[in-house]
C-alpha cells in the first residue's frame, strides 16, 4: 500500500506538476468526466493506455504480468468517488490511513516474483485485494492477509463478487505469515517493514522469492527481492526506491 509516486528512472519522488502531466497523457485528466461504470469498452480502453503507457513504457515486460494488468478491473478495487481517477498512475486512498499502490508499482512487483500458473503465493497486506487479483491471474492459488478487518472483509467480498475463487482472505498480523499454508513459491509484502520478517523467510520455498519495501516509516525505503536458495540460504538485492505505508502488527 504505496505512500506516494515516484519516478523510478531518477528514483526522485514526482512532484504534482509531473503526475498531472501523466493524466493528462493518459487522457484520465483529473477534471475529465469518466464514463459511467458499466462501460466497458471505457474501462478497458483505460486499461490498455494504463499498461502501454505506464507499465510497458517503463520497462515491464513479463507478458503473464501485462496480461493480468489488462485484465483486473482497477476501478472495481476503489471507492466510487475515486473510480474516474481508477487508471491513473497513481496511489489511491482506500480508507483506514491504507492505499491501493500505483499501478506501475503493482505490475513491478508481479513481475519479480516470477510466478507461474501452479504457484502458490502469500501476500501481506490485502489493502482493497487489488493486488491478490492480478496475482490471481496469474497464480494457482493466492492467500492474503489483512490486518485491518473492515480491508479483509472488503477484499473479501470483491474477490466473490469479481470471481476469484483461487483467493483466501485472512484478517490477522501477516508479519508471522500464513503457515499453515506454507511453503509458499512467492510472498509479497505491500507495506514496509523496518527489516524482513524471519517467519515470512521461513516459509519462502527453497527457489521461491519475496519482494518487500524495507526502510524506516513513513519515509523512502528500499524494495528488496529476496530470494531463498536450493540450500535454504538468503540472497537479497535493491531493486528501487519506494515509499509505502508502515507494516503494522505486534514484534
Amino acid at each position: 500500500m504505496e505512500l506516494a509516486a515516484y519516478n523510478i528512472f531518477k528514483g526522485e519522488r514526482m512532484n504534482k506538476r509531473s503526475i498531472f502531466t501523466i493524466w493528462i497523457a493518459l487522457g484520465v485528466g483529473l477534471f475529465t468526466p469518466c464514463a459511467q461504470a458499466g462501460d466497458d469498452d471505457h474501462f478497458t480502453q483505460l486499461r490498455e493506455n494504463m499498461v502501454s503507457n505506464d507499465i510497458e513504457a517503463r520497462g515491464v515486460n513479463d507478458e503473464e504480468t501485462l496480461r493480468a494488468m489488462r485484465t483486473v478491473p482497477r476501478h472495481k478495487f476503489v471507492a466510487e468517488d475515486m473510480v474516474r481517477m481508477a487508471y491513473a498512475d497513481r496511489p489511491l486512498p482506500i480508507g483506514h490511513g491504507q492505499t491501493i499502490s500505483q499501478p506501475y508499482i503493482v505490475a513491478a512487483m508481479t513481475e519479480l516474483l516470477k510466478v507461474d500458473e501452479g504457484a502458490v503465493v502469500l501476500e501481506i497486506g490485502a489493502g482493497s485485494g487489488y493486488q491478490a487479483a492480478v496475482l490471481a491471474e496469474i497464480a494457482d492459488r493466492v492467500y492474503t492477509i489483512e490486518i485491518i478487518p473492515e480491508l479483509a472483509e472488503l477484499a473479501s467480498s470483491r474477490m466473490r463478487d469479481q470471481g476469484y475463487d483461487n483467493v483466501e482472505v485472512k484478517a490477522g498480523d501477516g508479519y508471522f505469515g500464513w503457515e499453515e499454508h506454507a511453503p509458499f513459491d512467492a510472498i509479497i509484502v505491500t507495506a514496509a517493514a523496518t527489516h524482513i520478517p524471519p517467519p515470512l523467510v521461513e516459509q519462502l520455498r527453497p527457489g521461491g522469492r519475496m519482494v518487500i519495501p524495507v526502510g524506516p516509516p513513513m519515509r523512502v525505503q528500499n524494495m528488496m527481492l529476496v530470494e531463498k536458495q536450493d540450500d535454504g540460504s538468503i540472497r537479497q538485492r535493491n531493486i528501487m526506491p519506494v515509499r509505502f505505508v508502515p507494516l503494522t502488527g505486534e514484534r
